[in-house]
């Protein structure tokens, strides 16, 4: 775990001026055959700047949101392509909401992580996981609810070791986030975090056609 605490650390240019420092960081630990995922879509430009300092292949991995009923952007849960979702149990008991409320959300927004995922892969062959250090990269940790089904996921693969790594982290998230992960890098995790994109000087959205342009270009670099 990483932290600096220090206000000239917690504010970076865009995308890839975090990945380059975050990249820093991860480049001086040792790594078994790493692949590095970049959590789409944010992830992928501070993911792209990691795997190519540290040598690696760069993938995607694909997580949804699952929003409160009428507040889309109020995270409950999250899901992957496959496997079952990821909920926030304690939340879920405080609104007085279950799983079957959420189960159209979920299955909607199931196909959305599907349709991306096979976009961004097209007819490429995944990465294997299995028994190699497995970086996820995301530009920021704020709930925590996507890393989790994210890293839930690529834990079923059996890597050898799984890394949670992004420039930006809310403490508590982060803090949580070490029950899922064998580690957990932040260049910042200030204790005034409210968003992600505070943190940023350009924090616009990544496309899906930025998305599949980055992963071609790190494909051809390798």
């Amino acid at each position: 775990m990483r932290f600096l605490r220090d206000s000239a650390t917690r504010m970076f240019a865009d995308r890839r001026d975090a990945g380059r420092r975050l990249a820093e960081l991860l480049r001086e630990r040792p790594w078994s055959d790493p692949v590095v995922l970049g959590l789409a879509r944010g992830g992928i430009p501070v993911a792209d700047e990691v795997a190519a300092v540290l040598g690696a292949p760069l993938d995607v991995a694909v997580a949804r949101k699952i929003g409160a009923p009428g507040r889309p952007e109020f995270g409950l849960g999250a899901v992957t392509p496959d496997g079952p979702p990821t909920y926030d149990e304690r939340t879920l008991a405080a609104l007085g909401l279950t799983t079957e409320d959420l189960a159209e959300t979920c299955a909607a927004e199931r196909a959305e992580a599907r349709r991306r995922i096979a976009r961004y892969q097209g007819d490429r062959v995944p990465e294997p996981r299995r028994g190699r250090d497995v970086l996820v990269v995301d530009d920021g940790l704020a709930t925590g609810v996507t890393a989790r089904a994210a890293l839930r996921a690529v834990r079923d693969e059996r890597p050898r070791r799984l890394v949670f790594a992004a420039p930006v982290c809310a403490p508590d998230a982060m803090a949580a986030l070490h029950r899922m992960a064998d580690d957990v890098v932040c260049v910042a995790a200030p204790e005034e975090f409210r968003a992600v994109g505070q943190w940023y000087d350009d924090f616009g959205q990544t496309t899906d056609e930025e998305v599949v342009a980055v992963l071609d270009a790190a494909r051809e670099r390798r």
